[in-house]
């Protein structure tokens, strides 16, 4: 008989908080249809448009080209010199000594090296030379983006990554890419 009014008991427990639960939910979308009554003004910008697009993305990009214009074109020279003596080599080989080819085939090996080494630093120091030119840029937009929502009174700016679509009339690229190119690739 204890076993029958537990379950009972069970119940009515699971159908009062049912109750519960609904009449909160009534209250919860209640409150929310009176804030929603208010318009969501949202905005959208394509930051990859925006670091394509943008003078002073474009400025970094030219800044970063001249900067390492140099240092690229000396490890695609010392590439093409490598692939020259891999070549001689493979030609003269069968005329050349033990010696001689071992020879070769070591400073081959040591000019091979120094390459590979040379095109990793610049690899590198060009990546870490993007990053943070393209964090200026992105710090630069960030402020342009914040000062378009404030003035044309946006509640939330999206972007890409966490959209799947997005209506063109709230697409605000193009604002922020005039805004940035109207303050100059300073």
């Amino acid at each position: 008989p204890d076993i029958a009014i537990s379950d009972r008991n069970i119940l009515l427990m699971n159908y009062f908080l049912r109750r519960c639960r609904f009449v909160m939910l009534l209250g919860v979308l209640a409150m929310a249809s009176q804030g929603w009554s208010e318009e969501l003004r949202i905005g959208f910008v394509n930051t990859d448009r925006v670091l394509k697009e943008a003078n002073t993305a474009k400025a970094a990009q030219a800044k970063l080209e001249q900067e390492f214009l140099k240092r690229e074109k000396e490890i695609t020279d010392l590439g093409s010199a490598v692939k020259s003596m891999t070549e001689k080599l493979e030609r003269e080989a069968p005329t050349l000594s033990d010696t001689q080819r071992a020879t070769r085939q070591k400073q081959l090996v040591e000019q091979d090296r120094d390459f590979q080494r040379k095109r990793r630093e610049f690899q590198e120091d060009l990546s870490a030379r993007r990053n943070e030119e393209l964090q200026q840029v992105l710090d630069r937009a960030n402020k342009v983006i914040r000062q378009l929502a404030e003035t044309e009174k946006l509640d939330l700016i999206m972007q890409p990554d966490q959209v799947v679509y997005v209506s063109p009339k709230h697409d605000i690229t193009d604002k922020v890419i005039k805004a940035l190119n109207a303050t100059g690739a300073k």
